[in-house]
């Protein structure tokens, strides 16, 4: 699909998005729980995040400045006050039967964040972006969540400090919004069509978990309106393993749920903080500066910000290297081999010293680039083992001198045939006589030597 509105027969595809983002709190939102992961299921309690009667909850100030340096990022108003409200709903991974979070007057509003989709540049309205706190998790056993044997409910996450972005109904496509989550993970997230019904999909955790619930939503609404149905407006389950979404129940409308102020705690006056907090170089600054500081393209600078440690490793190798090399090294090479892999940088996190002393082979002419890249970086994700391991197992130590020599006078006296089309103006019989010395060195020789060496010698 492309960036423009998808329209057929007079439908028109209108998506937005609830994104959660989990705030990096050492602690939780209301309670001095921690929000470390625990194997162990009910530990990471206390009475508040329990809900326990006469418990208050504190607000966690870490929690508030991420949430205002959200709001610098994308450039949202701050006002004067924001308040926190009580959303009463029963679900059992709410142990008070309401979640605290924020109503009609969020920390953040009216923001604003571009992205890139198809080559283009494209701009999202963020209607508001509050702050509020994580129900539990449930664990479903014997089943899916409509064909459990029962469920169990671990609280260890209830009461982690979440903020949920609230977008415009700016997307037209399953695949901008993929484009548009390059930095974040969806919890949820909604589509709606030409129908004033919503229906809103949730338990998304993956980008391509977003593109393909959206995706089979599209075609189901389409249909449904194609056959004279109404679209419900309902909260519907994305079920991965089946490709699926189900429905969930039938969706609330605000009144529903009841909300009133928090009495345990009182307005927060932050719009001040907005100018005090300092936030990290942004992905499109960053991309710029990648432009402007070590002259790359466009594409390879969009590579190479897709991350915050995608960029970081690329400064870090750029360092110590040439630009260019380095960029190679990281934007194409290692970001291809793991997306081949399924895996994300953070998987090689723990081996950045390794992969970097893989560039130095390369930069430093001790192996060559063609063996470098389909046996000592493939063998060092698939094994594990370090490059000058490899390196010394396979024997793929650069030939040079007169081995080199050697097979270059070899080539040419076992391939007269080639030798003469190349005296007959047939340039392209040099590369064959290059693929010749390769074969017999190995692959070890540096095929741009291998070809001077070549014509140095058929036409001296």
């Amino acid at each position: 699909m492309t960036a423009q509105t998808v329209e057929t027969e007079d439908l028109a595809t209108v998506i937005g998005l609830e994104v959660h983002v989990q705030l990096e709190t050492e602690t939780k939102i209301f309670c001095g729980c921690s929000t470390d992961p625990s194997d162990d299921p009910n530990t990471n309690t206390c009475p508040v995040c329990l809900g326990l009667p006469g418990a208050l909850p504190v607000v966690n100030e870490a929690a508030v400045e991420a949430a205002v340096k959200v709001g610098k990022a994308i450039d949202a108003t701050i006002p004067e006050e924001t308040t926190f409200h009580r959303k009463n709903y029963y679900y059992p991974d709410l142990p008070k039967n309401f979640q605290i979070t924020q109503y009609d007057d969020p920390i953040c509003q009216d923001g604003e964040l571009a992205f890139s989709v198809e080559g283009e540049r494209r701009s999202v309205e963020i209607r508001r972006a509050h702050l509020e706190e994580d129900p539990g998790s449930l664990q479903h056993v014997g089943g899916g969540i409509d064909t459990a044997d029962y469920t169990l409910v671990d609280y260890n996450r209830a009461g982690t400090p979440l903020m949920e972005v609230v977008t415009e109904p700016d997307f037209r496509s399953p695949g901008e919004v993929r484009a548009f989550l390059a930095a974040d993970e969806i919890d949820e997230s909604t589509l709606d069509d030409a129908d004033p019904n919503r229906t809103e999909v949730k338990n998304i955790s993956s980008h391509r978990g977003a593109e393909k619930a959206l995706a089979y939503e599209e075609t189901r609404q389409k249909n449904a309106i194609k056959r004279g149905r109404a679209v419900e407006q309902e909260t519907r389950h994305w079920d991965e393993s089946k490709g699926v979404t189900l429905s969930m129940r039938s969706k609330e409308e605000e009144k529903d749920y009841r909300y009133f102020r928090e009495a345990d705690l009182p307005p927060l006056r932050v719009a001040d903080w907005k100018e005090r907090l300092e936030i990290p170089e942004l992905p499109d600054a960053r991309r710029k500066r990648f432009r402007e500081e070590y002259g790359l393209s466009a594409e390879a600078a969009s590579k190479l910000t897709s991350t915050k440690e995608v960029a970081d490793f690329f400064e870090n190798v750029a360092s110590e290297f040439d630009a260019d090399l380095a960029a190679t090294w990281v934007a194409d090479e290692l970001l291809g081999e793991l997306n081949y892999r399924d895996m994300q940088i953070t998987d090689v996190a723990d081996r950045f010293d390794a992969i970097e002393r893989l560039v130095e082979l390369v930069a430093t002419d001790e192996i060559t680039t063609k063996n470098a890249r389909e046996t000592v970086l493939r063998g060092m994700l698939d094994d594990g083992d370090t490059p000058d391991e490899i390196v010394e197992r396979e024997g793929l130590g650069k030939t040079s001198g007169d081995a080199v020599r050697d097979a270059v006078e070899a080539a040419i006296d076992e391939n007269p045939d080639a030798v003469s089309d190349y005296h007959d103006g047939e340039d392209g019989a040099i590369n064959f006589l290059v693929g010749q010395v390769m074969q017999k060195t190995g692959g070890s020789a540096d095929p741009g030597d291998v070809n001077q060496r070549l014509r140095e010698e058929l036409e001296g």
